[in-house]
């Protein structure tokens, strides 16, 4: 299996009990509060992880795209965070998170129109059944 196959494995597992663990920890706080605790956690987290992982001659490779773009990033997921917190502190989890995965069709566009990345019939299909499902919890809620 490529490496990348497995890190976006290891991805979605920790992806599944963020979650779970999120909608814990909100127990008696606002969203908010919640999301701003978790994002100093993941500050921490991250930086330590980056002094240990980043060679020091990357940093010198940096450019204003790699700044902008991701800057936007940046923005784009405190906006997807934000409304995600909201969503599960009064919404079920198991609802909220296949809702969000939902993203993946907006990736899949976006990656074909922005990246010129090919979509092959096995994604189209792929994205043609999280819609259904989306369609299914949707009516379900």
């Amino acid at each position: 299996m490529k490496p990348w196959i497995t890190y976006a494995v290891i991805s979605m597992v920790f992806a599944g009990f963020t979650s779970v663990i999120a909608k814990m920890g909100l127990s008696g706080i606002s969203g908010e509060l919640g999301l701003t605790i978790r994002t100093c956690f993941v500050f921490v987290f991250v930086l330590t992880f980056s002094a240990w992982a980043v060679p020091g001659s990357q940093w010198t490779k940096l450019q204003t795209g790699n700044w902008l773009w991701l800057g936007l990033s940046a923005v784009t997921t405190s906006v997807s965070w934000i409304f995600y917190y909201k969503a599960i502190k009064d919404g079920n989890v198991s609802t909220v998170a296949l809702i969000d995965k939902g993203s993946m069709v907006v990736a899949v566009l976006l990656a074909a129109f922005v990246l010129k990345e090919q979509i092959t019939v096995k994604t189209l299909v792929g994205g043609a059944f999280m819609v259904m499902g989306l369609l299914i919890i949707a009516k379900k809620s």
